[in-house]
């Protein structure tokens, strides 16, 4: 058997990421983060390399290798811990990487040792490791500025109860200012004043630089397999809707253009027998069969728009939607506004949803009008298919709509639908250029 990459439910993550606190918070909450760097850095140091110490020593014995497995551990948990700080106290999203797990019913060697061939456990080690530098600065500078902020300001205060002495010079006299003590006084609260002002952008490059450490080291990976799932769900979905479009097809040929030419064969094989006892009824029966012929042809060629419509390949996705809402039976107010030149999968995505959304107004919804709008803005085209017919459609109802979100998917566009009973269908589609 193989290790399983499996998610633990406790770091799972939200799509979005958290609230990001704003103003005087954001100042309170990043500079809590920057003085609590160090003391959590410091203990995450001394016990994963204490332990790893031992067990690198000990690894002759088995409970060396033991000792090294709980390090990898530990080094996990303070990970874990720096992800929770990075969401509660600023905002950011810090994925929970899928770690290696030994199969389920595994033995115990098989379990303990299974840790040490992730490659996040190791990343974790090292971040137990140069967390330490980048937390040391950021508690170094946080408490620095906050400490002469707050000297500055507040010494017009306490200034009176410094013992004064004819040796001490205050640094308005050694700044040439004078030796007074409301000049040592005011130079401070200048002073206090400057770093007031500029403590918010001390605090946050020391806590950008120790939170983008910790973003590469722990959440990086977690990122990657994020974008590989959804890589591989995009595959999937484009395989389903391929081989839903395939079964359709094959359904549509056999109940329509297969059916209409078995009944043409029979029709010319009973027009031959009639051609010499009596021609006005083959006559009749070949203009059937005639009528039968064009029936199919048409049909044909509807079905070949399903595949890949030849005006949209040829004159693009402009003229093509003018001439699917020509032929709509619902009376259709539209806006395309779209450059000329769309990459063929936008193109055929697009198209497809107008066709798929004005097919289901027609069958099902009842409406009496119907309004298309295909806008392109921000690098995503955005179709907007909206009717005033009787609602209550769902994707989970089928119409087409559980197909048109799997095609959408595979082109990494999304599906909304929002349909109200008794007051119309809005279905929107977005999809990336």
């Amino acid at each position: 058997m193989t290790e399983t990459l499996t998610m633990p439910t406790a770091g799972a993550l939200p799509t979005a990421a958290p609230a990001r606190p704003t103003g005087v918070r954001r100042v309170l909450y990043e500079s809590g983060y920057a003085l609590s760097a160090f003391p959590i850095a410091l203990v995450a140091f001394v016990v994963v390399i204490v332990d790893l110490a031992f067990g690198v020593a000990l690894a002759i014995f088995i409970g060396g290798v033991l000792l090294i497995s709980v390090g990898v551990m530990v080094a996990r948990g303070f990970a874990r811990l720096e992800r929770i700080r990075m969401r509660g106290m600023l905002g950011r999203t810090a994925p929970t990487p899928a770690y290696v797990c030994a199969p389920a019913g595994s033995g115990f060697w098989r379990r303990a040792l299974t840790p040490l061939r992730d490659p996040q456990s190791w990343l974790e080690v090292v971040w137990a490791i140069v967390g330490l530098v980048t937390g040391t600065l950021a508690f170094a500078v946080t408490l620095v500025w906050w400490a002469a902020m707050g000297t500055g300001l507040t010494y017009w205060i306490w200034q009176r109860w410094v013992p004064e002495s004819d040796d001490d010079e205050g640094l308005a006299a050694l700044l040439g200012l004078g030796s007074s003590r409301t000049t040592e006084s005011l130079l401070n609260l200048a002073l206090g004043v400057v770093l007031l002002l500029t403590l918010p952008y001390a605090v946050r490059l020391v806590v950008t630089i120790h939170a983008s450490l910790a973003q590469v080291l722990l959440c990086s990976r977690a990122e990657l397999q994020t974008e590989v799932a959804r890589v591989q769900d995009s595959r999937d979905a484009a395989r389903m809707a391929e081989a839903e479009s395939l079964r359709r097809l094959e359904r549509d040929i056999h109940d329509g253009p297969q059916q209409r030419l078995v009944r043409l064969s029979m029709d010319l094989g009973r027009a031959r027998k009639q051609l010499d006892q009596d021609p006005e009824r083959a006559a009749a029966t070949i203009d059937a069969a005639l009528a039968q012929t064009r029936e199919t042809v048409a049909e044909l060629r509807s079905l070949s728009r399903g595949i890949a419509p030849p005006l949209l390949v040829d004159r693009g996705l402009a003229a093509a939607l003018d001439e699917m809402l020509s032929q709509c039976v619902v009376p259709v107010t539209s806006t395309v506004e779209v450059p000329e030149v769309l990459p063929p999968h936008v193109e055929t995505a697009v198209y497809f949803v107008v066709a798929e959304a004005l097919t289901n107004i027609a069958k099902h919804s009842a409406a009496k009008s119907a309004s298309v709008s295909v806008v392109a803005d921000g690098g995503v085209v955005e179709v907007r298919v909206a009717d005033d017919g009787i609602g209550g459609a769902h994707a989970s109802k089928g119409l087409g709509l559980s197909g048109l979100r799997q095609r959408l998917a595979a082109v990494d566009g999304t599906l909304e639908v929002t349909s109200p009973e008794w007051t119309g269908t809005t279905v929107v589609a977005r999809i990336p250029l």
